[in-house]
């Protein structure tokens, strides 16, 4: 049975704070998880060394300052501008690797552990950090170029590489925006609760707000003609995250109105994913985690989905949803993973998704769907033997 999670009401004025604001980082960096999830781990495994980094000899041209330098150029800057913040960058400290580092503002805590995980994106652009000691959380973030911190397209941020609603344009959803949410039986106060905002120099762009531990860290933008992009600079993660925040069950959808349609069904224990589907099931074996770019997002919140014990795939009924939840029951585990049955529209179709259902069924409906939810593998089952 479906267990439901009851959303508490935060007050608007908790969510759009113009004091939240936040660095960009990955919710958890770490090189050494296996290829699907586990529900036993080993925290304190030191990660493997990195093999010493070879530059890359071909010259990328900085815009702030003019002229060309080199990617080993650019690690070395980055390096002496975190030695200033006393990060202390050993010689295999390279980019494109997440690397293990003593937090010199916590110095890894009474245990005196590596909390500091350090991020260098491959061209050497900017380096980002955060500290996973429970009582720090220090993060930054700096540049190669001398810019000050810079988030997507003509969007500046403070020079610790924080964002907030107003360095990315944000405000509170107007009439036309919370009109369009109703007609799909989202409610105000479900919009509220999930900080979904719009842009103050477009107002027809809605934009999802992604905050873990109630902070901003990114934001996924949403045209009402279905037109998407992210915010640049930031990590992949779920959608929601601090709604599963230590329980045992969790539902997956695929977008983030499907995520808002189970809320008003009940389930707050919902996340989505952040990139939508693929167009088919890979055929290949599963890549390494550094190599599983497109599911980055899971790996990032690793950390919540092992604690979680039941898994309800609720992605989109269409073959490219049916692929999502294959690649997401590989890499989650599928024995721990349950899929949802769209009920029928008509004759010859299913409703697609979990919002279709709450606007044309009602949220009672919805719940029952989630609650009838089959094994992952029994349903895979019983799709077999209908196509054959």
């Amino acid at each position: 049975m479906a267990v439901i999670h009851h959303c508490p009401y935060r007050p608007l004025h908790t969510l759009f704070s113009s004091s939240s604001s936040t660095t960009f980082w990955p919710s958890r960096l770490s090189r050494v998880w296996p290829r699907s999830f586990s529900h036993t781990h080993n925290n304190t495994t030191p990660p493997p060394s990195s093999p010493p980094h070879q530059p890359n000899t071909s010259t990328r041209i900085s815009s702030q300052i003019g002229v060309a330098i080199d990617d080993s150029d650019k690690v070395r800057v980055l390096k002496h501008k975190m030695e200033l913040l006393d990060i202390k960058c050993d010689d295999f400290v390279t980019p494109g690797r997440y690397h293990h580092l003593y937090c010199p503002k916590c110095k890894g805590g009474q245990s005196m552990v590596r909390s500091l995980s350090l991020h260098i994106i491959q061209d050497g652009g900017f380096a980002m950090w955060r500290c996973f000691h429970t009582e720090c959380g220090w993060a930054g973030q700096v540049f190669a170029d001398g810019r000050a911190a810079y988030n997507g397209v003509g969007k500046k941020v403070n020079s610790s590489g924080q964002i907030s609603e107003e360095s990315l344009g944000l405000e509170p959803l107007g009439a036309k925006l919370i009109t369009y949410f109703a007609e799909r039986m989202i409610s105000a106060k479900t919009l509220r609760r999930n900080a979904v905002m719009q842009l103050a120099s477009d107002k027809n762009v809605i934009a999802f707000t992604y905050r873990q531990n109630g902070l901003l860290v990114g934001c996924k933008y949403r045209t009402i003609k279905k037109r998407f992009w992210q915010e640049k600079g930031t990590e992949k993660m779920l959608y929601g995250i601090d709604d599963i925040n230590d329980v045992a069950e969790i539902i997956i959808v695929e977008g983030e109105i499907d995520k808002l349609s189970l809320e008003e069904a009940g389930f707050c224990n919902c996340v989505s994913v952040p990139a939508g589907a693929p167009e088919k099931v890979s055929t290949k074996e599963l890549p390494s985690v550094q190599k599983d770019l497109a599911y980055q997002y899971l790996w990032n919140c690793k950390e919540n989905l092992d604690k979680v014990s039941r898994i309800i795939l609720a992605t989109d009924g269409d073959i490219s949803g049916q692929a999502l939840a294959e690649e997401l029951a590989r890499r989650l585990g599928k024995d721990r993973c349950w899929q949802v049955r769209w009920p029928k529209k008509d004759d010859s179709c299913c409703f697609k998704d979990a919002n279709e259902v709450l606007k044309y069924m009602g949220p009672v409906a919805l719940k029952k769907v989630i609650k009838d939810a089959e094994l992952y593998q029994q349903h895979i089952a019983s799709q077999v033997l209908k196509s054959s």
